[in-house]
């Protein structure tokens, strides 16, 4: 009896310390572009060499084929801190007019 009653103090004190114990993943959504690649994209360039860079986009939008949208969000398990990246590559045609690097997200 008196093993019994020591043996269940032992397993709810280790499941509640086990309890506070709660494991949070990482988030990481979208492209991750290292900056040597997105360096290396420059007016002039085809879609199809900023695809061999860069990767697929993130957003194509059918009513504006001439703009691709390169996202990335990560966020470490329990930190607050977030890494956040907008890169948006702008054609004419098939060739890239412009590259805005690090856009600022602007509520609508």
């Amino acid at each position: 009896m008196r093993l019994s009653s020591w043996l269940t103090t032992v397993v709810m004190a280790a499941a509640l310390l086990g309890a506070g114990c709660v494991y949070e993943l990482d988030v990481q959504q979208g492209n991750k572009l290292e900056q040597t690649d997105v360096e290396k994209v420059v007016v002039g360039m085809t879609r199809s060499q900023v695809r061999f860079l860069l990767g697929t986009p993130v957003i194509t939008d059918s009513f504006h084929d001439d703009r691709w949208d390169y996202l990335y969000y990560f966020r470490p398990g329990r930190s607050d801190k977030a890494e956040h990246r907008w890169i948006i590559v702008w054609f004419d045609e098939n060739v890239v007019r412009e590259v805005q690097l690090d856009v600022e997200a602007q509520p609508q």
